[in-house]
């Protein structure tokens, strides 16, 4: 099967996007799916949940991390950089580090937004899918993130600026297809930490479908306690052992599968 590469993205911060993209790695792990996961948020939180035991992870000193790769993006450096994770033998990561920030530029030139695309080519063993935890911003990181993808995850939550945050973060997947990467396509939107009958969130998460149609993804996520008591100890979601946990563990399995039909539609064109 071919490589799959997902990026996972919001403009707005808090929303739980690093929770989603650890959700769908906990969820391919549980597959056996070989996948990769790649931390280009400078808070690093994805690499401090799947890899805490890295020298240098918990004082974001990490000696070879994403920062290099985006340095050079070179077979050597990938080799120095990927990593096992603690999540078991079907998840590498590309760990990420504060000093990713220094890529963050505003507006950079076309040569430094592939770095990351050609980086990932030379990933040995191919995984079968790359998950991409993008920071939420929109700058030279997320923007190589979409242009390494073949699909994009946009999260929000049912609150007062979603509408706004999702029609950025949609904007910007049709500027990089338009402008670098013609195969780029949104997966959806995914609704996280919605809590039923709340009466704000419902109105939310009603205009939400109103305006974004089938993009908005099933199944709305829940808003669960189990999801940061599996994150703090640094497991998958699907090894927590609460009926809250294995309720969202379905809800990522759904995700996943859609993700996967994606790929292979891709892979039939």
């Amino acid at each position: 099967m071919p490589v799959l590469v997902a990026s996972v993205l919001s403009l707005k911060g808090g929303v739980g996007k690093t929770t989603v993209t650890l959700g769908l790695a906990s969820a391919a792990v549980h597959r056996g799916l070989n996948t990769l996961l790649v931390d280009l948020d400078p808070q690093m939180n994805a690499t401090a949940t799947v890899a805490p035991e890295l020298d240098g992870v918990a004082d974001g000193r990490l000696k070879w991390s994403v920062a290099e790769v985006l340095d050079d993006p070179s077979s050597k450096v990938m080799g120095r950089t990927v990593r096992e994770s603690g999540w078991g033998e079907h998840l590498r990561v590309l760990p990420g580090s504060e000093r990713t920030e220094i890529h963050n530029h505003p507006d950079p030139g076309s040569k430094k937004l592939f770095r990351l695309s050609s980086a990932l080519e030379r990933v040995r063993p191919e995984p079968d899918l790359v998950l991409i935890d993008c920071p939420p911003s929109l700058g030279q990181l997320t923007r190589s993130a979409l242009i390494a993808a073949d699909r994009a995850v946009l999260v929000t939550e049912p609150s007062l600026f979603a509408v706004t945050g999702v029609q950025r973060a949609l904007e910007a997947v049709q500027t990089e297809r338009a402008a670098h990467r013609p195969t780029l396509q949104p997966l959806g939107v995914v609704i996280n930490r919605f809590r039923p009958r709340v009466t704000e969130q419902e109105y939310r998460l009603a205009e939400l479908r109103e305006l974004f149609g089938p993009l908005v993804l099933s199944p709305v996520l829940p808003d669960r306690s189990a999801i940061q008591q599996a994150q703090g100890a640094a497991v998958p979601i699907h090894q927590w052992p609460t009926a809250g946990a294995r309720e969202i563990a379905q809800s990522f399995d759904q995700l996943l599968d859609r993700l996967m039909r994606a790929g292979k539609q891709r892979s039939r064109k």
